[in-house]
């Protein structure tokens, strides 16, 4: 009795049920998105790709979570991605967003403190940021190096604010292991101190070192420092006055006012900047007492009383052109 001929045609449909399933798989892969304009999508720390799928297809960026998945675990070269905020532009490809979150292109967002913000001000600029997290306290005055800086998303207020505290530590340690012989500080304190008052003194980046040589000299003669931001600190904690120093308060009697006490205060009067640490670190060589302003944002600098009335005189004469008096 003659066999039957098994049919091959069942193993053909099958090759070719298997060829068509891994080309759809593929075809979606790379194929564009659903996505209709440019989103910006948030991966926390720790999230998994099972979540991520189901935000993804919440947002619109996907069709399916969970054939992203299974695309992703058979297509994508692993599932790792990384903690951030990431751009997936329209029409992105299923592949092209996971390379996107798997990349190193993290949204940049920055939080500025510009040099000479004090410490009151830098609290307020956390807590205004409502995409931060938690309360923050006023730090030290002086503990926070102004610069630039990059936070995420629902990050703790308090942990941007310790990355700024360590960047003055760091900061301040390496200006004060290279400080020259001429700096009159004796501790990074009192560089600090120092430091604060030469960036509220001039607004002029090549005036920092004189300014920082004519204080020195001040301090190693046993003179009052009489610098203006020392009388308004205690009273705004080193925001601005809004109006003219009062005579009461030139003449008053605490731990910051250099017009009445000699030597530094208790404490820095705002946040210096490292150019201002340095310049204290390393003064000018200058015999200059005094100065004043000359209408451009600077000084002109006197190492004589003398000198320096008649500056003065030329300050109060251009005042008065200007119908300032």
């Amino acid at each position: 009795m003659a066999r039957r001929r098994r049919s091959k045609l069942p193993l053909v449909a099958v090759v070719l049920l298997v060829v068509g399933a891994l080309g759809w798989l593929a075809g979606g892969w790379v194929s564009t998105g659903p996505l209709e304009s440019q989103i910006e999508f948030d991966v926390g720390a720790g999230a998994g790709l099972s979540v991520l799928s189901d935000d993804l297809e919440t947002q619109g960026a996907i069709r399916s979570a969970t054939l992203f998945k299974l695309r992703a675990s058979l297509l994508g070269g692993g599932t790792e991605v990384r903690k951030g905020s990431f751009l997936i532009p329209k029409g992105a490809s299923e592949a092209t967003i996971l390379e996107i979150l798997k990349g190193d292109k993290v949204i940049r967002r920055l939080i500025t403190i510009p040099e000479g913000m004090p410490s009151i001000m830098v609290a307020e600029r956390l807590m205004a940021n409502k995409d931060l997290t938690g309360p923050v306290s006023t730090p030290g005055e002086g503990t926070v190096l102004p610069d630039s800086y990059d936070w995420q998303k629902g990050e703790p207020r308090a942990a941007v604010l310790k990355r700024m505290q360590a960047a003055m530590d760091k900061t301040l340690a390496e200006l004060w292991a290279k400080r020259s012989p001429r700096t009159v500080a004796k501790t990074p304190q009192e560089a600090l101190i120092l430091a604060s008052i030469v960036e509220k003194e001039t607004g002029k980046p090549e005036e920092r070192r004189m300014v920082a040589g004519l204080y020195s000299n001040r301090v190693r003669q046993g003179m009052l420092l009489q610098a203006d931001p020392t009388i308004i600190y205690p009273i705004t904690k080193g925001k601005p006055l809004g109006r003219r120093i009062r005579q009461s308060e030139i003449q008053a009697v605490n731990g910051y006012n250099t017009y009445t006490m000699v030597g530094l205060p208790n404490g820095p009067i705002t946040n210096p900047g490292r150019a201002s640490i340095a310049a204290v670190l390393d003064p000018a060589e200058t015999e200059a007492l005094f100065m004043v302003a000359d209408g451009t944002g600077g000084h002109v600098f006197a190492d004589t009383l003398e000198q320096h009335n008649a500056n003065v005189a030329k300050w109060f004469a251009l005042r008065k052109a200007r119908g300032e008096l």
